[in-house]
């Protein structure tokens, strides 16, 4: 390694989806069900409201803490679903930016942090960027958040519990008295609690819940690029203790700065234009998948989000499945990329009926192949 390379970064490597689309881009025409990000187009209102911020001249930097009127009417929201909370918000450079101004702003060196296994990708390499030491708790095979579990994980050095419901990469949401559960351990342990919700608004069964309901002292997570496929615009937004929340504000000060104005403005749009007939369209492909693929694959219906997470058929292991998959033409993530373990496989039903029909006949050929 170059001598000038920090010793931090040394700690993770690259995201291994990187390897995928190395192999993808020797095909053609693949099936992809890889992509993590909605199939369908950001509306045509929220684009309009950026164009004319960006033609009348907003496109400064805006203040650290995001435009004004976005922080108010999402700031309006957060204090309708916490009535009795104090509770601040500013807008961060996309959920992720908000990721690492959380730990940044938490998590000293030698902090633990714990999540369940499987994780989304970030979480892992994050914690180690800020020295922290990441907790990984088993939740196969039906990738529940257990709260007994949790609990056995606590140590004198934890710091945060962080939590991801509806889940990337299984899509699996958290009952509601687990999330109650894991607030509460959380506060009598004075451990942070950090609660990932960007799929909050892909919600199948009944309501979305939010540990902040039960743990005042929660830090939340959202944003609009999953829900309104603004993935490429970076506003997310992050609510919590004050103070917390301005510590985070003054690393986005001497980091990302600010989240890109004219995006915002598209954003405040955005708190007005209901995307439920999307959410409606991808229960029914979720419903499609599910029904298709279940005969053939041990898997768990998502409750939330947009993936899938089977279990890979024979004994060769999920990184080798996908790699014969991918020869085949298929594109899918192997699930040892957001896991310790080999054994499954990410499927993304985002994406047009045609490609999940192809999808899912390629799958159901490959499980009828392995079975011989």
């Amino acid at each position: 390694m170059h001598p000038w390379i920090a010793d931090r970064t040394k700690t993770f490597d690259s995201s291994g989806i990187r390897r995928v689309f190395d192999l993808a881009a020797k095909l053609k025409d693949p099936i992809n069900l890889s992509i993590g990000q909605p199939d369908f187009d950001v509306p045509e209102a929220i684009k309009e409201a950026s164009i004319e911020a960006i033609r009348s001249g907003r496109n400064a930097y805006s203040p650290t803490q995001g435009i004004a009127p976005l922080r108010d009417a999402i700031l309006a929201e957060v204090r309708e679903k916490y009535p009795d909370q104090e509770r601040d918000v500013f807008i961060s450079s996309g959920t992720s930016g908000g990721l690492v101004l959380s730990m940044l702003s938490m998590v000293n060196p030698g902090d633990e942090v714990i999540f369940l296994d499987p994780y989304f990708v970030m979480y892992p390499a994050l914690v180690r960027l800020a020295g922290g030491v990441p907790v990984m708790v088993d939740s196969y095979p039906d990738f529940r958040l257990d709260p007994d579990k949790i609990a056995a994980a606590i140590t004198p050095q934890t710091k945060m519990i962080l939590v991801n419901s509806p889940a990337n990469p299984t899509g699996v949401t958290a009952d509601q008295a687990d999330l109650k559960a894991v607030a509460e351990i959380a506060a009598q342990h004075n451990v942070a609690l950090l609660s990932d919700e960007i799929y909050s608004r892909f919600f199948y069964e009944g309501e979305f819940y939010s540990p902040a309901a039960d743990n005042p002292d929660t830090i939340v997570i959202d944003g609009f690029s999953k829900s309104h496929a603004m993935t490429g615009w970076r506003v997310g937004y992050v609510h919590g203790p004050p103070e917390v929340i301005a510590t985070m504000l003054k690393i986005q000060q001497f980091s990302f700065v600010c989240a890109p104005q004219p995006a915002q403005w598209g954003a405040l749009r955005a708190t007005e234009v209901s995307m439920q007939a999307n959410v409606d369209e991808y229960r029914r492909k979720r419903d499609f998948l599910v029904g298709e693929l279940s005969p053939h694959y041990e898997l768990t219906s998502p409750g939330g989000a947009f993936y899938l997470f089977p279990k890979a058929p024979g004994t060769a292991g999920g990184a080798a499945f996908v790699e014969h998959a991918i020869s085949q033409g298929l594109l899918i993530i192997p699930g040892n990329i957001f896991s310790r373990a080999d054994s499954h496989f990410r499927i993304s039903f985002a994406a047009s009926d045609e490609t999940l029909r192809r999808g899912a006949d390629m799958l159901i050929r490959l499980a009828q192949e392995s079975a011989r």
